[in-house]
């Protein structure tokens, strides 16, 4: 799990932008975004994330967006895909357009 403050300096990913319950997980080369809520709306501090984590080379996924997340996850060009997890069962996993190509 990589907490507020864990992450490289230049995701932005520090508590003057994001939440403290906010936070990600990281599985081989992908970065899933698990739980965020960013400190001011519309500042494009969710879309730095996401630009500064696959400027870094990773995928980025978003395992069940609910509500707002979800429209700007497919505003974006995000693509929901199922997987089987062993404990949970299916779970929707939305995938970056570039992740979605390869």
């Amino acid at each position: 799990m990589i907490q507020i403050g864990n992450a490289p300096e230049h995701w932005g990913f520090n508590k003057k932008r994001f939440l403290d319950l906010s936070w990600l997980w990281k599985t081989d080369n992908t970065i899933f975004i698990s739980m965020v809520e960013v400190t001011e709306k519309r500042k494009g501090y969710f879309k730095d994330l996401i630009q500064a984590i696959e400027g870094d080379g990773f995928k980025v996924s978003v395992p069940t967006p609910l509500g707002l997340m979800e429209g700007i996850l497919g505003k974006w060009g995000f693509t929901p895909r199922l997987e089987n997890d062993e404990q949970l069962g299916p779970v929707e996993i939305w995938e970056s357009p570039e992740q979605v190509a390869a």
